[in-house]
């Protein structure tokens, strides 16, 4: 049996266009050249090169995040040129990717969330109306960005207003939660038909960051995770149990991960990512390795799940 031929998908032109070509490079380095025939695609400059191949390819792998990427879009193209890939499809990939809409799948689904308001641009209440609804300090999300892209924490009218304004230069549609004081920790869902719930990740960033933001996440050592999480056997079941839902909820196929704060005993699910952060070190290949998979044996899992028929 010959190579796999492989389409590596890394890049666009997101906000997070540069993690995602760190990603893919560190993806191309791990896959096994003896297994895969790996040709490498950008969607920024590729696309047409990307649909001209599309005959001569067996899979793809798409490591990519935000917009044209993980929000259904590029999933769409794969799909129009019959192309498997792994990870979600372009319905549960979109609903992920809109923290409103999965909000609300989330809570339908019995999950508990952070007490919230979602509004458009022309409609949108006065920081005053929002603390008095939701108190302070609250979180400020533009609905369709990923990894913490504009999101900001305020603590004072001020900086609600402040962190408004940043949400509305990248999104029309703004989510302003509660914010939960408690644990972070995030939990990685594994297969199609059969799903395995990966050992949770804790995530506390450093002293100097009042949350896990962008830059919390990508500088080196901003943050400390600890895998398997310090949490009790229970406690853990739970979240783990609060993954698969979230997962199973909002349609995602092959592999997902959700972020999840937990305050005493509760557990609030914030949001899902259906293309996890993919370096060796990053979150999910963390929890993998914890259950003995390894970051290459990770790949070939995801690029099998990918060529799986749908059931």
């Amino acid at each position: 049996m010959g190579k796999l031929r492989l389409a590596l998908i890394a890049g666009g032109k997101s906000s997070e266009r540069e993690v995602s070509l760190k990603s893919g490079a560190q993806v191309f380095q791990a896959l096994n050249p003896d297994k895969y025939d790996i040709r490498r695609y950008d969607p920024l400059t590729d696309l047409e090169r990307l649909v001209r191949d599309a005959e001569e390819l067996d899979a793809a792998l798409i490591i990519m995040h935000g917009r044209g990427g993980e929000d259904g879009s590029l999933q769409g193209l794969l799909d129009l040129l019959e192309i498997p890939y792994q990870g979600s499809g372009v319905l549960a990939s979109a609903l992920a990717m809109n923290k409103e809409l999965s909000k609300a799948i989330y809570q339908m689904a019995g999950l508990k969330v952070p007490a919230a308001l979602a509004f458009h641009r022309e409609k949108a209440p006065s920081p005053p109306e929002i603390e008095a609804k939701l108190g302070l300090p609250v979180v400020i999300k533009p609905v369709h960005e990923g990894s913490s892209i504009g999101i900001t924490k305020a603590a004072s009218l001020e900086a609600l207003s402040t962190g408004l304004a940043a949400a509305f230069a990248l999104d029309n549609r703004v989510l302003v939660e509660e914010f939960i004081q408690g644990a972070e920790v995030t939990g990685g869902v594994l297969g199609n038909a059969r799903l395995q719930a990966l050992p949770l990740v804790e995530i506390i960033p450093a002293s100097t960051y009042t949350f896990f933001d962008y830059e919390a996440k990508y500088q080196p050592g901003a943050t400390e995770e600890i895998c398997p999480a310090r949490l009790s056997a229970e406690l853990t079941k739970r979240a783990q149990e609060c993954a698969l839902t979230a997962h199973q909820a909002l349609g995602c196929r092959g592999y997902s991960r959700t972020d999840m704060m937990i305050r005493e005993q509760e557990i609030f699910v914030l949001e899902t990512n259906t293309i996890p952060g993919m370096t060796a070190t990053s979150l999910f290949p963390q929890g993998a390795k914890a259950a003995g998979i390894d970051f290459p044996d990770l790949l070939d899992t995801l690029i099998h799940l990918a060529l799986e028929k749908e059931q």
